[in-house]
């Protein structure tokens, strides 16, 4: 089993200007002169933890963390009901991760990230594939509305009774909008309406993931923190507009990353993100290499951190 790379602190940090209003935070740690590599969070808003650092030889990479539009350390912050969420979609986050290219002076990084964070990733290597060494994805995700479906209805079948408490929660009727539904109460400016339907949100993600091993439910009552508040509210926005995506269109275009060396990983009994997804892309993408953990799902597992590890010690020479 391979262990993660010792705590370490970033040796530089900011807040970026990218507009609209918005100040995106980032760190860079390891290695200033080494190769750069950038980590982009799931979600949407979940923010970056230090954990996430130790996943890169400190000798040998220049890793950038940055936390997305509205959520972790960037502001205006999403858990609060008065940001507007008009400029956080996907083409504004692909915007921050080019633009904070620039501001890094980084002429190519190699792109890895997880479940909402593989989406964000891959269309960015799609619209810059010039700006790519390689990607290393895990828990994959495009966010077409099939998918999104699938976690928030289609996925029922497993916890009839826990999604007719998420349903109701949302104020809709069986064939309602739910997503839509919640993204408009997580944005209400009164607690009483806003704070239930964050614990409703989380609380279902939590039962989807119930069957993996090594969790452990919590009980989501009275007031969320900001954190969660921006974790659900970001989610229920981006997920309410199928990440502003055209169906299909990350699995369509995977063709421009030709070229581009790839591992994408996933655990088969993700119920979360069906294995299918990886399997379509892995398909769709000349040369990239898909590896599957039979035993494992949506979170992490030692065989999944192994290969993650490995990924990246060999790409980190190239």
């Amino acid at each position: 089993m391979a262990e993660l790379y010792p705590p370490i602190e970033p040796y530089d940090q900011g807040m970026l200007d990218v507009g609209d209003g918005h100040l995106v935070y980032w760190e860079t740690c390891g290695n200033p002169d080494g190769k750069p590599a950038v980590m982009v969070h799931g979600g949407p808003g979940q923010g970056c933890v230090p954990n996430m650092r130790r996943m890169f030889d400190p000798e040998r990479y220049r890793a950038v963390l940055f936390d997305q539009r509205g959520c972790g350390r960037s502001t205006p912050h999403a858990s609060d009901p008065g940001t507007d969420l008009r400029h956080n979609t996907t083409d504004h986050l692909v915007a921050d991760m080019e633009l904070l290219r620039e501001h890094l002076g980084v002429d190519r990084w190699l792109l890895t990230g997880g479940s909402w964070g593989t989406t964000l990733a891959l269309v960015y290597a799609e619209r810059h594939p010039h700006r790519v060494s390689e990607i290393m994805l895990s828990a994959i995700s495009t966010t077409r509305r099939s998918e999104i479906d699938w976690l928030y209805r289609d996925v029922r079948r497993f916890f009839p009774e826990e999604w007719e408490q998420f349903r109701a929660g949302a104020g809709t009727d069986r064939d309602g909008d739910i997503v839509g539904a919640y993204a408009r109460l997580l944005g209400d400016p009164d607690p009483r309406v806003r704070y239930p339907a964050a614990n409703a949100w989380r609380t279902w993600e939590d039962v989807v993931l119930s069957l993996e091993a090594k969790t452990v439910p919590a009980v989501y009552d009275g007031r969320p923190d900001d954190d969660l508040l921006a974790f659900v509210r970001l989610t229920a926005h981006y997920y309410a507009h199928a990440g502003w995506l055209e169906e299909n269109a990350v699995i369509r275009d995977a063709g421009r990353l030709a070229g581009i060396p790839g591992v994408l990983i996933h655990g088969r009994r993700d119920l979360s993100c069906p294995v299918d997804t990886a399997w379509e892309l892995a398909r769709a993408w000349p040369g990239a290499e898909l590896l599957v953990d039979d035993h494992s799902g949506h979170l992490g597992s030692d065989i999944k951190r192994t290969w993650m590890l490995n990924a990246l010690d060999q790409f980190a020479p190239r």
